[in-house]
């Protein structure tokens, strides 16, 4: 089976993420020691014992969801199971930066303090309450377009994540994304909802991020990807180094093409994808847009197990 490995963005986070993995894997427990050391404070200890509040803060739960899935990546190439076993690797927003380090494009340190910015960066850009997201469930690509500029009226409102077939999330200033939620039900969506998050991602708004990062990824190596990675907002694969740093200022403001991403790995002959992390979000939206495509999660220490098994 030829397989790609997949990380999760935000939202997957939950207390206690990646402890199990640390505990039985040195391996695993030396990627928190090293986002630790990273950050000059102790994220393992409020991803293992903090408050889901602080840790849903975003400058906390970027870095942390990394440290997670390479904690999990860790305990595969600790049975034997090495990153080469991918044809490619992908990630959702943040999960770039996972998908990146895991092929060895980044970093582990450099990678926490990105994300650090980057949340940081995110947060900052918008005041809170002044901008939303929603997600607009049963809707395609094309009519969720049509809502947003429907309801932009100067305001922006834009898709910010195409996710699969019926899940398109848009983004943008706060009273255009709430003129978007009748105006989608009006377009036939089943259900269209305001998302829990602090800022709204993946839109122009976040122009004063993209700065930011640009500055910030300016200074870091990047090295070419041991595995191709298939990126956010072009959809295809990428592993010169200098493009990939272009790609993730784009990403900021851009929108995050997982649905497109997806049918492109399976076009390339992917038929197994292993989400490599906390949550299952991902795997689920893998099974609505490829029926036929095999699943595997790896967040715990059994499931590592059971990869092996599978391997």
């Amino acid at each position: 089976m030829t397989r790609a490995f997949i990380f999760p963005g935000q939202g997957a986070q939950t207390i206690g993420m990646g402890k199990a993995l640390a505990e039985a894997y040195p391996a695993a427990k030396a990627v928190f020691d090293e986002v630790d050391a990273a950050l000059g404070e102790s994220l393992s200890s409020l991803i293992w014992e903090g408050d889901i509040e602080t840790l849903t803060l975003t400058q906390n739960a970027q870095p942390a969801l990394m440290a997670t899935s390479l904690a999990a990546m860790r305990a595969l190439e600790a049975e034997g199971i090495e990153i080469g076993a991918a044809s490619f690797v992908a990630g959702h927003s943040l999960g770039e930066y996972s998908a990146l380090t895991a092929a060895g494009a980044l970093s582990v340190g450099d990678a926490a303090k990105l994300l650090r910015t980057r949340g940081k960066a995110m947060q900052q850009a918008v005041p809170v309450g002044e901008g939303a997201m929603a997600a607009l469930l049963g809707l395609d690509l094309a009519t969720a377009r049509a809502v947003a500029e429907e309801a932009a009226q100067g305001e922006v409102c834009a898709a910010a994540n195409d996710n699969d077939p019926s899940q398109v999330v848009i983004s943008g200033s706060k009273a255009a994304v709430e003129r978007a939620l009748d105006i989608a039900k009006e377009k036939g969506a089943k259900r269209a909802l305001l998302l829990p998050v602090s800022a709204p991602f993946h839109c122009a708004l976040m122009a004063p991020a993209a700065e930011v990062m640009a500055g910030a990824l300016a200074e870091v190596e990047i090295k070419a990807p041991s595995v191709p990675l298939v990126a956010n907002v072009i959809a295809g694969s990428v592993t010169d180094p200098a493009r990939i740093r272009e790609l993730l200022v784009e990403q900021v403001t851009g929108s995050v093409r997982w649905r497109e991403s997806v049918e492109y790995m399976v076009a390339q002959g992917v038929t197994e994808f292993w989400e490599i992390g906390a949550g299952k979000a991902l795997s689920g939206m893998v099974k609505r847009i490829e029926r036929s495509a095999a699943l595997r999660n790896v967040g715990a220490p059994d499931d590592v197990k059971a990869a092996l098994e599978a391997v």
